[in-house]
């Protein structure tokens, strides 16, 4: 594989499966040097063949693991085989190497029954642009790695798959078709109560999670066309608007860092799960974690009217009112004091922010982690931003931003990168792409930190 070409493919398909993850440069490499290898500081190494003499690197904030050096070599060894055949017809082998980046996927997780969910996935993959009666489809699948059907008369997945009695069986969050590794129907599951334990999945998919373990694959078709693969108990890859991210859930939630506060775990998890959820809900959303130090400048960019929080109602109070202390002689001095004289709940009632209080009495002073998830997404869907403090306070929810003179993009993008200045700020958009953000303190200016679906 010729070096442009190399660079391209990097840059096209295997930058965009990691969280975070960025082409650092390369360096000089020997035949000695393997085509994919942990390098320094969080970095991999990578070239097309042991024969080349150099190595790109891809770095970001956390080690890369093992499975996911697997994954690269992998699909590197896939690419190469592709380019070796010669093809001139660039849509074809986009076709290829999109076929050859699903394979190393699955085969990632497991190599039993690797055939059988590629050929589900593919099958999906047609019902995700065809409707039935008129509307499109939601499909659960799991497959049982350890299962091998006994049935003197067995039907194998790709004789029902692309029937249109199929599409009414299942709903992808709590029913769904089983088959074994090799693809035969195994029968129908409901998933009622699964058992309760640890995952990582938007929790509108939490059951299928729960149940799909080291002997289990789960595979969604959502109404809006994307392909969810679940393992290990988490959500392990999406094909979302076209192209397949894996979802590297710890650094994420290690991005989110802010470590002032005992609760900054509980804190970082529950945002991100705020997050995947909006994001699976096709909701949009902006969220800031606001560090301990830059609360009373973060205020600056919230009205008061859409503070939930009396402790920082009061910190907001005292501010403009020291700031109207400053300007008494102008016109809206004297209407900023008067607004500023009365209590949190009295300002309240006065000016009848029922918004506000509804939120307050539903919030009932509890920290974000303390929430149902599903209270938690719907609040954050609120047109505005949900944004909480380094233990978890929430401060407002639906906060119209102030946003900074010369601010570019949409109005969630633009309060984004506002309350990035003061700690981590999560943008989601309708279709599903989760953004984060924070100041590089270097340069002064916000920065991207992740960019996932």
């Amino acid at each position: 594989m010729e070096k442009s070409e190399f660079y391209n493919v990097v840059g096209k398909l295997i930058v965009p499966l990691f969280t975070g993850a960025y082409m650092a440069g390369e360096i000089e490499s020997s035949s000695r040097d393997m085509e994919v290898a942990l390098g320094k500081s969080n970095s991999i190494l990578l070239k097309p063949t042991k024969l080349d003499d150099y190595r790109i690197i891809l770095k970001r904030g956390q080690a890369f693991k093992s499975f996911e050096v697997n994954l690269i070599r992998s699909i590197i060894e896939a690419l190469n085989e592709i380019s070796d055949l010669n093809i001139k017809d660039k849509m074809y082998v986009s076709k290829l190497q999109s076929m050859a980046l699903e394979r190393a996927l699955i085969e990632t997780i497991t190599d039993t029954g690797r055939d059988t969910i590629l050929g589900l996935i593919n099958g999906l993959g047609k019902w995700a642009s065809r409707t039935y009666e008129g509307q499109m489809v939601s499909l659960g699948i799991l497959v049982n790695l350890g299962a091998v059907s006994d049935s003197s008369n067995p039907v194998n997945y790709y004789e029902i798959l692309n029937s249109d009695f199929f599409a009414l069986f299942t709903d992808a969050k709590n029913s769904f078709i089983e088959f074994d590794r090799n693809g035969t129907l195994l029968g129908y599951v409901t998933l009622k109560n699964p058992k309760q334990v640890a995952t990582v999945s938007p929790h509108v998919y939490e059951r299928v999670a729960r149940v799909c373990n080291d002997k289990r694959v789960g595979i969604c078709l959502t109404e809006q066309g994307d392909i969810l693969v679940f393992y290990s108990r988490q959500l392990m890859f999406a094909k979302r608007n076209g192209n397949w991210c894996v979802y590297s859930h710890d650094e994420i939630i290690r991005l989110l860092q802010n470590n002032v506060s005992s609760a900054a775990k509980q804190i970082r998890r529950s945002i991100y799960n705020t997050a995947l959820d909006c994001s699976f809900a096709y909701k949009g959303a902006c969220l800031a974690y606001i560090d301990k130090d830059k609360s009373i400048e973060a205020l600056a960019h919230i009205d008061a009217a859409d503070i939930i929080s009396e402790q920082y109602f009061d910190m907001k109070k005292q501010k403009e009112l020291e700031e109207a202390g400053k300007l008494y002689n102008l016109g809206n001095a004297k209407d900023i004091i008067d607004r500023f004289s009365l209590s949190y709940e009295e300002f309240l009632d006065k000016y009848k922010y029922s918004k506000t209080m509804a939120v307050r009495r539903i919030v009932a002073g509890k920290k974000i982690f303390e929430l149902d998830r599903k209270l938690v997404e719907e609040m954050t869907s609120i047109d505005g931003a949900t944004i909480v403090d380094y233990e978890g306070t929430i401060i407002a929810v639906g906060a119209i931003v102030k946003i900074e003179a010369g601010s570019q993009g949409g109005g969630r993008l633009a309060a984004a990168k506002t309350l990035a200045k003061y700690g981590v700020a999560i943008k989601v958009s309708q279709d599903g792409i989760m953004q984060g953000f924070t100041l590089d303190k270097k340069s002064g200016s916000v920065k991207q930190i992740f960019y996932v679906g």
